[in-house]
């Protein structure tokens, strides 16, 4: 099973481009998904976190507080490593497993990830797809879907890959910033490619 990494910067429509590939038939994992999942309410990561930055950081109904810890980690660095030290080992474990379905025929699947090239998940990937937009483009779309202030959309753009590397480290770039059946026709030119490449 080839395993193929999708990413991108914050707000350049990696999910948009992973649903597309979904309904060619392909299954992927979104990281993100993964991330949430592992710190539910029960999960011994969450309890870990509790542990480590009191009950403040749980909502009322005692799920993980994201907005709030976000704030932490992104002010205070030392916090972050302790956190995706906690994390990444606990994610990357997870993925492994969603990566492998049963009873499935394509020749690849995907990973879908934001840290993919920052992190150690790039070593699980034989090929790299970026989803590519302006950096503008990627602040107005996080502010619109996330309510963030402009401030903390360009944080987190400045803790990701700067976009010149993540497109030079890249097997292949779909350029999100046009009309979304041009986007189409390009994921189904590369799924054709990976159908051969692979088959």
């Amino acid at each position: 099973m080839i395993i193929i990494g999708l990413t991108g910067g914050i707000g350049s429509g990696k999910s948009t481009v992973a649903r597309q590939f979904g309904a060619l038939g392909v299954h992927w994992v979104d990281a993100d998904d993964v991330a949430r999942e592992v710190v539910e309410p029960g999960m011994p990561a969450l309890s870990a976190i509790t542990d480590h930055f009191g009950q403040d950081i749980l909502t009322v109904d005692g799920a993980l507080n994201r907005a709030r810890l976000r704030q932490i980690v992104f002010e205070q660095p030392e916090q972050r490593a302790w956190l995706e030290s906690l994390l990444h080992p606990i994610i990357r474990e997870e993925l492994i497993r969603q990566l492998h379905p049963t009873d499935y025929t394509l020749p690849y699947v995907l990973l879908v990830s934001p840290l993919l090239l920052e992190t150690d998940q790039n070593e699980l990937v034989e090929k790299v797809l970026v989803v590519d937009v302006p950096v503008d483009v990627q602040i107005e779309r996080t502010m619109a879907r996330d309510t963030n202030s402009r401030e903390q959309v360009e944080r987190i753009i400045a803790a990701q890959m700067p976009r010149e590397q993540r497109i030079s480290k890249a097997d292949a770039v779909i350029d999100n910033n046009q009309p979304t059946e041009k986007v189409a026709a390009e994921v189904r030119a590369l799924h054709e490619r990976f159908m051969v490449d692979f088959g």
